[in-house]
Parts: C-alpha cells; sequence; structure tokens
C-alpha cells in the first residue's frame, strides 16, 4: 500500500499537524518538530503531545507514516569542531522530540564542507555524528535526504548515501529519503520507465531498496544534472507525471511515507488524488 501525503504546517502547535494532513486526505504526513530555523525551542508540554495522539486517531493515520524533517540550520559535516557541536545537539534534540511524540523516523540534510575540508572529511564528520547519535538515543531511525548538490552540499550522489551508510554500527538505525526532484538535480533520471527501471536498479545495487524510508514527490523547474534546489508542482515541470506513475507502480515501494514539497499546497489534495489514481 503506498502512503501519500505532504509536508503540512504545525503552526500553533504540534497537534495540528495530523488535523492539516486530514484536511488534504493524507494517509501520511511530514512536519518540523519546531522551528526549522531557530537553534532552540521550548520543550513540549504534556497536552501538546496528548492532543497530537488524539488528532491523529482523528485523521486515522499511523505514526510509522510520519516523517518529521529536522531543522534546516544543522550541519553534522561541519569543519568547524565547535560549530559542528551545535548542529550535534540540535540534532540530538530532534531525535528526543521524535521519541516524546512516539515518532519512528527523522528526516535529515548530510551536510555541507563549505569548501574548507575534503568531502571524504565531511563525511567522515557526519557518520561520526550519526554513531554518537545513535548510542545516545532509542527507537528512531536516522533518514539521510539526498540533495541537490546545491553549493557545497553533500548527498547529491548514491555513492554519498552509500559510504554513510556502511560507517554506521546500526544499520536498524539509518535509512534514506530520495527527493525526485533533488534525484534529478543530481543527474539521476527518473522521467521515464526505462530511465526509472535503470537508475532504481543502480540505487538498489549501490544504496539498496531496503534502506528507502521515505520519498519526497516534487517535479522540478530545472533540467537534469543542473544540481539546483528548485521544485515544481506535480506535473508542471521537467520530471513530468510519468515520474510519479513510476514511482506509484513501483513494487519495491510500499508502506513508507510520500510526502509532496510542492509548491502550491492548495494543490495537494488534488495532487494526493493523482497519484493514488496511479496506483
Amino acid at each position: 500500500m503506498k502512503r501519500v501525503g505532504a509536508h503540512v504546517s504545525a503552526s500553533g502547535g504540534v497537534e495540528n499537524a495530523p488535523l492539516n494532513a486530514m484536511k488534504i486526505k493524507a494517509d501520511a504526513f511530514a512536519l518540523f518538530l519546531k522551528n526549522q530555523r531557530q537553534w532552540s525551542a521550548k520543550p513540549y508540554s504534556d497536552e501538546n503531545i496528548k492532543l497530537f495522539n488524539e488528532n491523529l486517531e482523528v485523521a486515522n493515520i499511523k505514526k510509522d507514516h510520519i516523517l518529521p524533517h529536522d531543522s534546516y540550520l544543522i550541519n553534522l559535516g561541519h569543519p568547524d569542531p565547535s560549530l559542528r557541536q551545535k548542529s550535534f545537539e540540535a540534532f540530538m534534540d530532534e531525535i528526543n522530540r521524535a521519541n516524546i511524540l512516539g515518532l519512528k523516523l527523522l528526516n535529515f540534510h548530510p551536510g555541507s564542507h563549505l569548501n574548507q575540508i575534503s568531502e571524504e572529511e565531511c563525511l567522515d564528520n557526519i557518520a561520526f555524528c550519526l554513531n554518537r547519535a545513535i548510542s545516545n538515543s532509542q527507537n528512531v531511525k536516522l533518514v539521510i535526504e539526498n540533495t541537490a548538490g546545491q553549493g557545497s552540499n553533500l548527498g547529491y550522489k548514491l555513492e554519498h548515501l552509500s559510504y554513510l551508510i556502511s560507517k554506521i554500527h546500526d544499520k536498524n538505525r539509518i535509512g534514506v529519503c530520495i527527493d525526485t526532484c533533488h534525484f534529478f538535480a543530481g543527474g539521476y533520471d527518473i522521467r521515464d520507465k526505462f530511465s526509472y527501471d535503470k537508475t532504481m536498479a543502480l540505487f538498489d545495487r549501490i544504496v539498496g531498496y531496503k534502506y528507502l524510508s521515505a520519498m519526497h514527490l516534487n517535479d522540478s523547474k530545472n533540467s537534469l544534472g543542473v544540481k539546483k534546489d528548485r521544485h515544481e508542482s506535480l506535473g508542471a515541470g521537467t520530471l513530468g507525471l510519468e515520474t510519479f506513475k513510476n514511482i506509484m507502480q513501483d513494487k519495491n515501494i510500499d508502506e513508507i511515507p510520500l510526502i509532496l514539497e510542492t509548491i502550491d499546497e492548495n494543490l495537494w489534495e488534488k495532487e494526493i488524488e493523482i497519484l493514488r489514481s496511479m496506483m
């Protein structure tokens, strides 16, 4: 079964996210666990947690199908040890917040070398932080999102994802999220059935479907391999609707959150309907 939703607002309290997902007839959703552009936030109240769980019941959405995303400020590969430590502490707070809500995944961008260290050193910094985070937490699977490769961001190559996974001691606590716009920007073509099958066979060989824990379903404003992160509404960009039909008919993808981050939230309900019609 495919589980489809969008990255919905948690404005006014984390408990509002399930209701916002219900409004667009989603059976999965993503959310930020706190303001994504601030380092810290006040803890959840008992009332926040109680209402979050009650609203999930109302929306009929399982915690397996929720994909929280960490703060955009976090850089686990930072070349400066003190700033990397600051990112690590913020990352641990995100993991703890997910745990408090009983969520099973935490989506994050791997990190950036900022043109100050090599890619390998940056990846090693990220892997060290991930192992340390796993050692100091429980339950939550850390889900690496592929990037578009913009600037000095790592994670745009399948080999980056594979390298990180290879360094993780507890493989049960690591996964990946493939963003279709980022994938295309990184040079991976999935627009037609032949290209999709070829690319996903490569993904399975280098990373492995068993690590695929979520997907972001976004069309793209840009051409193949341009390393720019520019999302577009489904069917309105350079990826086209066949891309998403390929995903919705992929028998290797089941029971993971498939999350829209397309640019017009007014279209999310219609886009979810389109995706479900493709199954």
